[in-house]
Protein backbone atom coordinates (compact mmCIF):
# COMPACT_ATOMS: atom_id res chain seq x y z
CA UNK A 1 0.00 0.00 0.00
CA UNK A 2 1.14 3.47 -0.65
CA UNK A 3 2.10 5.86 1.64
CA UNK A 4 -0.83 8.60 2.16
CA UNK A 5 1.92 11.76 0.68
CA UNK A 6 2.38 9.55 -2.10
CA UNK A 7 -1.18 9.46 -3.00
CA UNK A 8 -2.08 13.09 -1.82
CA UNK A 9 0.87 14.10 -4.90
CA UNK A 10 -0.79 11.87 -7.50
CA UNK A 11 -4.64 13.70 -6.45
CA UNK A 12 -2.47 17.00 -7.05
CA UNK A 13 -1.28 15.88 -10.06
CA UNK A 14 -4.32 14.50 -11.50
CA UNK A 15 -5.89 17.85 -10.78
CA UNK A 16 -4.20 20.13 -12.64
CA UNK A 17 -4.08 17.83 -15.59
CA UNK A 18 -7.72 18.33 -15.17
CA UNK A 19 -7.35 21.85 -14.74
CA UNK A 20 -4.62 22.69 -17.84
CA UNK A 21 -7.12 19.88 -20.38
CA UNK A 22 -10.25 22.85 -19.27
CA UNK A 23 -7.89 25.42 -20.02
CA UNK A 24 -7.26 24.24 -23.36
CA UNK A 25 -11.05 23.48 -23.83
CA UNK A 26 -11.43 27.35 -23.13
CA UNK A 27 -8.32 28.12 -25.82
CA UNK A 28 -6.62 29.43 -22.82
CA UNK A 29 -2.50 28.72 -23.52
CA UNK A 30 -3.88 25.68 -25.15
CA UNK A 31 -0.91 24.46 -27.82
CA UNK A 32 -0.67 24.94 -31.41
CA UNK A 33 -0.49 22.67 -33.68
CA UNK A 34 3.21 23.55 -35.99
CA UNK A 35 1.60 22.03 -39.28
CA UNK A 36 2.34 18.84 -40.90
CA UNK A 37 5.65 17.51 -40.31
CA UNK A 38 7.76 16.47 -43.55
CA UNK A 39 8.11 12.56 -44.23
CA UNK A 40 11.14 11.28 -43.99
CA UNK A 41 13.09 11.02 -47.07
CA UNK A 42 16.17 8.01 -46.52
CA UNK A 43 19.39 8.23 -48.80
CA UNK A 44 18.80 7.34 -52.57
CA UNK A 45 21.48 5.72 -54.37
CA UNK A 46 22.40 7.79 -57.75
CA UNK A 47 23.61 5.46 -61.15
CA UNK A 48 23.08 2.10 -59.18
CA UNK A 49 24.68 0.53 -61.94
CA UNK A 50 27.96 2.32 -62.12
CA UNK A 51 30.76 0.11 -61.97
CA UNK A 52 32.99 0.53 -59.00
CA UNK A 53 36.46 1.72 -59.64
CA UNK A 54 39.36 -0.31 -60.20
CA UNK A 55 41.92 1.84 -59.25
CA UNK A 56 42.60 3.29 -56.05
CA UNK A 57 42.60 7.00 -56.05
CA UNK A 58 46.22 8.97 -56.35
CA UNK A 59 47.94 8.65 -52.28
CA UNK A 60 48.30 11.81 -50.69
CA UNK A 61 50.37 10.42 -47.77
CA UNK A 62 47.63 10.68 -45.42
CA UNK A 63 48.92 8.06 -43.43
CA UNK A 64 52.63 7.97 -43.94
CA UNK A 65 54.29 7.71 -40.19
CA UNK A 66 58.27 8.07 -39.76
CA UNK A 67 60.71 7.41 -37.03
CA UNK A 68 62.80 10.29 -36.42
CA UNK A 69 66.17 9.23 -37.00
CA UNK A 70 68.88 9.56 -34.09
CA UNK A 71 66.24 10.64 -31.68
CA UNK A 72 65.92 9.48 -27.88
CA UNK A 73 62.99 10.10 -25.47
CA UNK A 74 63.69 9.23 -22.10
CA UNK A 75 60.67 7.35 -20.52
CA UNK A 76 58.69 8.60 -23.34
CA UNK A 77 58.45 12.30 -22.40
CA UNK A 78 58.15 14.37 -25.27
CA UNK A 79 59.04 17.15 -22.67
CA UNK A 80 62.27 16.27 -22.38
CA UNK A 81 62.62 16.41 -26.36
CA UNK A 82 64.46 19.34 -28.12
CA UNK A 83 61.70 20.41 -31.36
CA UNK A 84 64.43 22.02 -33.26
CA UNK A 85 66.50 19.05 -32.93
CA UNK A 86 64.17 16.90 -34.06
CA UNK A 87 62.97 18.98 -37.09
CA UNK A 88 66.64 18.64 -37.91
CA UNK A 89 67.26 14.99 -37.52
CA UNK A 90 64.56 14.81 -40.31
CA UNK A 91 66.41 17.37 -41.86
CA UNK A 92 69.11 15.37 -42.15
CA UNK A 93 67.72 12.38 -42.86
CA UNK A 94 65.92 13.58 -46.07
CA UNK A 95 68.37 16.24 -48.01
CA UNK A 96 67.08 17.39 -51.22
CA UNK A 97 63.65 17.00 -50.49
CA UNK A 98 61.33 19.32 -51.62
CA UNK A 99 57.56 17.60 -51.33
CA UNK A 100 55.81 14.95 -49.56
CA UNK A 101 55.78 14.74 -45.85
CA UNK A 102 59.37 15.46 -45.36
CA UNK A 103 59.41 18.57 -48.28
CA UNK A 104 61.06 21.54 -47.26
CA UNK A 105 61.86 24.57 -49.36
CA UNK A 106 65.69 24.82 -49.95
CA UNK A 107 66.15 28.07 -47.97
CA UNK A 108 63.97 26.75 -44.66
CA UNK A 109 66.12 23.47 -45.08
CA UNK A 110 68.87 25.27 -44.30
CA UNK A 111 67.74 27.76 -42.12
CA UNK A 112 66.91 24.71 -39.99
CA UNK A 113 70.51 23.54 -39.79
CA UNK A 114 71.81 26.82 -38.78
CA UNK A 115 69.16 26.80 -35.66
CA UNK A 116 71.97 26.18 -33.58
CA UNK A 117 74.21 29.42 -34.51
CA UNK A 118 71.35 31.66 -35.56
CA UNK A 119 68.14 30.89 -33.26
CA UNK A 120 66.68 34.18 -34.28
CA UNK A 121 66.27 32.95 -37.97
CA UNK A 122 65.10 29.42 -36.67
CA UNK A 123 61.85 28.81 -38.33
CA UNK A 124 61.01 25.95 -36.01
CA UNK A 125 58.34 27.69 -33.55
CA UNK A 126 57.86 27.13 -30.56
CA UNK A 127 56.80 23.28 -29.53
CA UNK A 128 52.97 22.93 -28.04
CA UNK A 129 51.93 19.81 -26.11
CA UNK A 130 48.59 17.48 -26.20
CA UNK A 131 47.35 14.05 -25.35
CA UNK A 132 45.98 13.56 -29.09
CA UNK A 133 46.09 9.61 -28.77
CA UNK A 134 44.36 9.33 -25.85
CA UNK A 135 47.20 7.22 -24.44
CA UNK A 136 47.50 9.75 -21.10
CA UNK A 137 50.42 11.00 -22.30
CA UNK A 138 51.20 14.57 -24.44
CA UNK A 139 52.09 14.33 -28.17
CA UNK A 140 55.11 16.95 -29.58
CA UNK A 141 53.30 19.65 -32.15
CA UNK A 142 55.95 21.32 -33.78
CA UNK A 143 55.09 24.53 -36.44
CA UNK A 144 57.96 25.59 -39.40
CA UNK A 145 57.48 28.83 -40.70
CA UNK A 146 58.01 28.65 -44.68
CA UNK A 147 58.29 31.08 -47.88
CA UNK A 148 54.87 32.33 -49.26
CA UNK A 149 53.36 32.16 -45.58
CA UNK A 150 53.55 29.18 -45.34
CA UNK A 151 53.52 26.51 -42.46
CA UNK A 152 54.68 23.46 -41.72
CA UNK A 153 52.51 21.54 -38.92
CA UNK A 154 53.98 17.85 -37.37
CA UNK A 155 53.07 16.01 -34.27
CA UNK A 156 55.28 12.99 -32.83
CA UNK A 157 54.59 10.16 -30.49
CA UNK A 158 56.67 9.19 -27.88
CA UNK A 159 57.05 5.46 -27.95
CA UNK A 160 59.53 2.79 -27.46
CA UNK A 161 61.93 5.09 -26.40
CA UNK A 162 61.90 7.15 -29.78
CA UNK A 163 59.65 9.34 -31.67
CA UNK A 164 57.03 8.74 -34.51
CA UNK A 165 56.36 11.67 -36.63
CA UNK A 166 52.49 10.61 -37.35
CA UNK A 167 50.96 14.17 -39.38
CA UNK A 168 52.80 16.45 -41.24
CA UNK A 169 51.06 18.54 -43.68
CA UNK A 170 52.04 21.99 -45.38
CA UNK A 171 49.28 24.91 -46.34
CA UNK A 172 49.07 28.65 -45.81
CA UNK A 173 46.98 28.88 -42.35
CA UNK A 174 44.86 31.66 -40.57
CA UNK A 175 45.10 29.33 -37.36
CA UNK A 176 45.87 26.29 -35.76
CA UNK A 177 43.72 25.14 -32.75
CA UNK A 178 43.26 22.45 -30.28
CA UNK A 179 39.97 21.27 -29.21
CA UNK A 180 39.56 18.04 -27.18
CA UNK A 181 41.58 15.38 -29.35
CA UNK A 182 41.62 17.32 -32.57
CA UNK A 183 43.99 19.46 -34.03
CA UNK A 184 41.99 22.02 -35.87
CA UNK A 185 43.83 23.65 -39.48
CA UNK A 186 41.85 27.08 -40.58
CA UNK A 187 42.82 27.79 -44.27
CA UNK A 188 42.30 31.17 -45.99
CA UNK A 189 40.22 30.01 -49.57
CA UNK A 190 42.02 31.25 -52.57
CA UNK A 191 39.13 30.22 -55.12
CA UNK A 192 36.04 31.41 -52.96
CA UNK A 193 36.48 34.98 -51.25
CA UNK A 194 35.18 35.29 -47.68
CA UNK A 195 35.04 31.60 -47.16
CA UNK A 196 37.85 28.97 -45.15
CA UNK A 197 38.78 25.96 -45.21
CA UNK A 198 38.01 23.98 -42.04
CA UNK A 199 39.97 20.96 -41.46
CA UNK A 200 40.24 18.89 -38.45
CA UNK A 201 42.92 16.18 -37.82
CA UNK A 202 42.00 12.46 -35.32
CA UNK A 203 43.81 9.92 -34.02
CA UNK A 204 43.51 6.51 -36.06
CA UNK A 205 44.22 3.91 -34.23
CA UNK A 206 44.02 0.91 -36.76
CA UNK A 207 46.24 3.75 -39.47
CA UNK A 208 48.43 4.84 -36.17
CA UNK A 209 48.30 8.20 -37.72
CA UNK A 210 46.56 11.42 -37.42
CA UNK A 211 43.89 11.76 -40.30
CA UNK A 212 41.84 14.80 -41.55
CA UNK A 213 38.87 13.44 -40.47
CA UNK A 214 36.58 16.30 -41.22
CA UNK A 215 37.07 18.68 -43.86
CA UNK A 216 34.49 21.64 -44.62
CA UNK A 217 34.36 24.77 -46.33
CA UNK A 218 33.20 27.45 -43.84
CA UNK A 219 31.63 31.36 -45.03
CA UNK A 220 32.95 33.88 -42.68
CA UNK A 221 31.44 36.63 -40.86
CA UNK A 222 28.71 38.55 -43.22
CA UNK A 223 30.45 42.13 -43.97
CA UNK A 224 34.28 40.35 -43.11
CA UNK A 225 36.20 40.74 -46.33
CA UNK A 226 39.01 37.76 -46.80
CA UNK A 227 42.50 38.96 -46.05
CA UNK A 228 44.82 40.44 -48.84
CA UNK A 229 47.24 37.93 -47.91
CA UNK A 230 47.16 35.35 -45.06
CA UNK A 231 48.46 36.53 -41.45
CA UNK A 232 51.15 34.12 -39.35
CA UNK A 233 49.23 31.12 -37.62
CA UNK A 234 47.95 31.54 -34.32
CA UNK A 235 48.57 28.37 -31.83
CA UNK A 236 46.64 27.98 -28.63
CA UNK A 237 47.62 26.66 -25.54
CA UNK A 238 46.75 22.58 -24.45
CA UNK A 239 44.60 22.50 -21.42
CA UNK A 240 44.65 20.15 -18.97
CA UNK A 241 41.70 17.56 -20.06
CA UNK A 242 39.90 16.23 -23.57
CA UNK A 243 37.11 18.28 -24.22
CA UNK A 244 38.35 21.64 -22.51
CA UNK A 245 38.17 24.90 -23.64
CA UNK A 246 41.68 26.21 -25.00
CA UNK A 247 43.00 29.67 -24.03
CA UNK A 248 45.57 31.52 -26.51
CA UNK A 249 48.83 31.72 -25.15
CA UNK A 250 50.89 34.81 -25.77
CA UNK A 251 53.47 33.98 -29.15
CA UNK A 252 57.03 33.79 -29.23
CA UNK A 253 58.60 37.65 -30.77
CA UNK A 254 58.67 36.50 -33.79
CA UNK A 255 55.29 35.85 -34.52
CA UNK A 256 52.66 38.31 -35.16
CA UNK A 257 49.05 37.91 -35.12
CA UNK A 258 46.98 41.18 -36.56
CA UNK A 259 43.94 42.48 -35.42
CA UNK A 260 40.85 40.44 -35.94
CA UNK A 261 38.22 42.88 -37.97
CA UNK A 262 35.58 44.20 -36.24
CA UNK A 263 32.16 42.38 -36.65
Amino acid sequence: MRPRGVQLAAGVLCALVLVGAAGCGRGEGGLESAGATPAAAGPVRLWPDLPPATDPPIDYGETDTERVPGIKVADNDVHAVDARAVVDAEVRAHPDTYSGADGLYAETARAIKACGTAPAACPVMRPYYRDLTGNGRDELIVGIRMPDQQVGVRVYLAENGGLTRIMATVDQVISVELAGRDLIMRVSSAGIPGYEYRTAWSWDEQQHSMLPTRDEIVRVKPGRTAPPTVPAPRLVSPTPGPGSASTPLPLPPDVAVPAEPSP
